[in-house]
This record gives C-alpha cells, structure tokens and sequence, in this order.
C-alpha cells in the first residue's frame, strides 16, 4: 500500500469514527437536531438541483421568497455541492449527501495536513500525526453541523503553496485554482487562509530580504481573485456588516483553550466550559508534541530548510489566540474599524484555527524529529501509539444523532402545485429565533416550490418585516399578509404549537374563508390553499 493511500484509508476511518454513528445509516441518521445541519444540507441540495436544470436561479434559491437571492446570506458551500451531486442524482436523499459531504471533508481536510507536513518533514508518519490533529481537533468536531468547517483543507494548502511562492521554490501556481476553491466552498476559511499567508509573507520576507517572492505570490492571487468573483461579488453586494457588540456574544475566553468536549477529557475541563464555541484544548499528547516541535526546530531539518516556517506557526498561534478572544483584547475593536473583512465576522472564537493548525504542524515536525532518534523498528509503533492517542483525547463520539425518515407525503401536493406557488409554513418565527425555519428549509428540498420561510447566518429585512404580522397566523392581520405576498400555499403545523394553543388554532382555521384545506396527516401537517374569493 502506497503512502497516500495509507493515509486516505487512515483518514476516512478516523473521519467515520469522530462522526459515528452516522456512517452506520447515513440515509437514516442526521444531525437535523441543529438548525445549521438542515440549512446547509439545503444548500448543497439546492445547487446540486439547480446548477444542471436552471444555473440563472442559482443565487434565488427557494427560501426567503419573493425577492430575495437566498444563497448571498449563507457560506456557498458550491465545491461540496457539487462533489456531492451525484449521490443526490442517483436517487439519494440530501440528508445522505450531507452526511457523505461531511466525512469527505474531515478526511479531506486531514489528508491535506498530512500531504503538507509530509513534504515539509519529509516524513509521511509526521504528516499522519499532523492530519489527524488538524481535521479532529476540538474546534471542527464541535462544529460538525456546519459543513464548511469539516472542508478546512484550503487553509493549509494556501499555506504551503504561499510559501512555493515566497521561496521561489517548486510549483505555486496551483494557488490560482485554490484560492477560488477556498471561495467557492467558505468565505470565512478564504479570510482565515488569507489571513494566514499574510503573515507568512510576512515573517518570509524579514527571513530572505527578498520582495521578489511577494510578486511570485501577487500573480496567482490576483488570478484567483478574479476566478473567485463569481462566488464573492454577490457576497461582497450584499455588504453585510455585523456588529461589534455581536461579535462578544461568540468571542472565545482563555477557559476555552483548557476546554475539550471529550470522552477522555470533558469532565476535568467542565469548570471551564461556557459554550461550545468556546472549546479549544487539543489534548496532552499534541500539546507536548508542538512545545517539543518549537524546541528542536533549530536542529530539525525543516528550520534549516526554512527556519521562518517555525517562527511563522508561533505567530499564527498567538495571533489566533489574540483574534479568537474577540472583544476581550482592545485589539480585535481597532482592526474590526480598519480592516472590512472582520466586519462580515461574527463569531471571533473561529481564529482558534489558526492555533490549531499550528499545533497540528509543529507535532508533526516533532515526530518527525523523533524519527531520527529512536530504533528504526520502534518508529511505528511509537506513531501508531502517538495517533491513537491524540485521537482517544479529542473523541466525542458516538455523537447525538437524530432519525430521518424523508419528508412527510404532505408536500408532494406541493411540488405537484400549478405555477405560480408559493408556500408559508406556520408558526412563522420572529426573527429571534429564526433557526426554528430549519425544519421548513430542510422540506423545500423536497419540492423546491418558492417559500416565504428560511434561516441564515443574515436576517433579510423583507423577513423581519413579514414576521411582525405572519406570528400572529391564523389571526386576521397574519392572512391578509399571506394574501399581499401572493401565496398560494400555507402549511400548518400543529405539532408545533403549544398543546393548549392547538383546539383554537383549528377553529380559526375552519373559520377562515381564505384558506380552504387540500390535506392533513397524523403528524400535525395541514395543508391549505390561499383562496382570493
């Protein structure tokens, strides 16, 4: 078995168990508990659905109608789609394309760090230490609801071939095609690796004396930048600036990075734990391997060839220490006032990751540098063990998981529905707990009718405005709002309301003359036509 596929097959497997026990029926089990799950498992459906049939309604999608171009609120997530398009093609359900999407991407994201670190150490174990710590960290498998974090791997490719460019050495090219993959899939890693090479620039620049490296690196940035602005301009049109009074409410604390969520370690860190944004501690073994990685740099291999490389991991990890606390430094205020990308962020704890790459790395180098110290025999044992163990560290699973059994057959009447149709699913939230709509978002994948509902990261002005008379549905003011936004469709749910709400709910319901019942179910489902008589 070569190298590669040595690692890939390590990888896959270690990706199946962080998230077990999904890969045991991943067309029956979801994480659809979290509003984030469905919202994005709506969106790699919703551009595997539209890019082969109508690619002009690609940024319309079908939540948040009329009139708004859902896709800008939300992270693209297009390179997952697209990989995953096939498997809904073939008859597969969104929630199994989701699933399939997220073990991809973990492992994906950990055979980068192992394809990096190898050519950096020259040694493909260090990089199966590296990979393991760089995709199933505490930071990505805290995150597993949001796709775009298990798909990680650009942020160390820019890195590694930033530093091609900066050197002048090997191929940098391929950054014209990464930097608008990175785009494509995660506008918040196309910040966090640009972010990243710019300090390295940086930190290579003080080492070489040399500019000519910057303009190796400009060239194919500049290149993917334009490739990119497909993806990016409706994103950058859209101008969406988050409050800095926002950003406290997802800032990590010092606490956080002696926090973890492990079987191994949650009950020693509990009395630091706030939240789980808030958990970074990657464990004894990596921490140990990265303080003996900054250590021996000076006689490792890798600080001779390269001795900014070291200096720059240090940097990146103090920097994303700093930036992850958020509005707990002066510092983030002042950089969120001069640099308008961090206006688009909201939660600052995300930094984390540059930390956690640069534990990632600096292990590797240090197993790499234990390498050449120990009995040639001994070396896979010691790896074997030393991977086992970071990965008995940050294991949380088996994970909470939640049953899918496809969407209730009450919507097919939906998706069979004459042009024009647009349907509103009550209760309609207010805006404060908009990731209620996560359910409604999940349904449209399976009819892909237009609905006035959605969730996002961004709230849409059009929804606020909406909600403040849609809330009090199936009171009077809340039906003459479905009338003016022209639907066609309402679908009830019972389930959801309040027991003691339900008996008055399906009075006003009989009672009302603009809504005349097509179908009910068992589960709560109703489904009424909007009549304009």
């Amino acid at each position: 078995m070569t190298d590669r596929l040595r690692a890939a097959t390590i990888f896959i497997a270690l990706a199946v168990l962080h998230t077990w026990p999904l890969a045991s029926a991943p067309h029956r089990l979801s994480l659809n508990f979290n509003a984030d799950a469905q919202l994005n498992t709506w969106i790699i459906s919703w551009i595997a659905h539209t890019l082969p049939t109508n690619p002009a309604a690609f940024w319309q999608g079908n939540i948040f109608q009329p009139g708004e171009q859902a896709l800008r609120f939300s992270e693209p997530l297009v390179v997952p789609a697209i990989a995953g398009a096939p498997i809904l093609w073939l008859g597969g359900s969104p929630v199994l394309m989701f699933n399939i999407m997220l073990i991809v991407g973990l492992a994906g994201t950990a055979f980068a760090g192992w394809w990096v670190v190898t050519r950096w150490t020259g040694s493909p174990r260090a990089g199966l230490v590296a990979g393991t710590l760089l995709a199933f960290n505490p930071h990505l498998l805290t995150r597993l609801p949001h796709l775009q974090a298990a798909h990680a791997w650009g942020l160390i490719l820019a890195c590694y071939f930033a530093d091609q460019a900066l050197r002048g050495r090997g191929h940098w090219w391929p950054l014209l095609i990464i930097w608008p993959l990175v785009a494509a899939t995660s506008l918040h890693w196309l910040l966090f690796s640009a972010g990243a090479v710019i300090l390295l620039t940086m930190v290579t620049v003080v080492e070489t004396r040399k500019l000519s490296g910057v303009v190796r690196l400009a060239v194919p940035t500049i290149g993917g930048a334009v490739l990119a602005l497909p993806v990016l301009w409706p994103h950058l049109a859209n101008g969406v600036r988050r409050p800095l009074e926002q950003v406290t409410d997802f800032s990590a604390t010092i606490g956080g990075y002696l926090t973890s969520m492990s079987r191994m370690h949650a009950g020693w860190t509990a009395p630091f734990f706030t939240t789980d944004i808030d958990v970074f501690f990657p464990g004894v073994i990596a921490l140990v391997l990265a303080a003996v990685g900054i250590a021996t740099a000076g006689r490792s291999e890798v600080a001779r060839r390269a001795p900014s490389r070291v200096v720059w991991l240090v940097i990146l990890a103090a920097a994303g220490v700093v930036l992850s606390l958020g509005t707990g430094t002066p510092l983030y205020g002042w950089l969120y006032e001069v640099l308008p990308p961090l206006q688009g962020i909201r939660a600052a704890a995300r930094f984390s990751m540059w930390y956690l790459l640069a534990v990632a790395v600096l292990a590797g180098m240090a197993v790499a540098w234990l390498e050449r110290k120990v009995r040639p025999a001994a070396v896979p044992w010691l790896v074997t063990l030393i991977v086992a163990g970071v990965t008995a560290e940050n294991l949380m699973a088996p994970i909470k998981t939640r049953a899918y059994s496809g969407l209730p057959p009450v919507y097919t009447l939906v998706a069979e529905a004459a042009d024009p149709a647009l349907l509103v699913e009550f209760p309609f939230f207010p805006p404060d707990v908009m990731h209620e709509n996560g359910e409604y978002v999940l349904n449209a994948t399976g009819h892909w009718r237009p609905i006035a509902n959605g969730y996002s990261g961004v709230t849409p002005l059009s929804y606020r405005e909406r909600s403040e008379t849609l809330w009090y549905f199936p009171e009077q003011r809340a039906v003459d709002t479905l009338l003016a936004l022209g639907a066609t469709h309402a679908m009830v749910h019972l389930e959801r309301f309040a027991p003691h709400e339900v008996p008055g709910v399906i009075r006003a319901l009989e009672q009302q003359a603009h809504l005349r019942l097509l179908a009910a179910d068992r589960a709560g489902h109703r489904l009424y036509r909007v009549v304009r008589e």
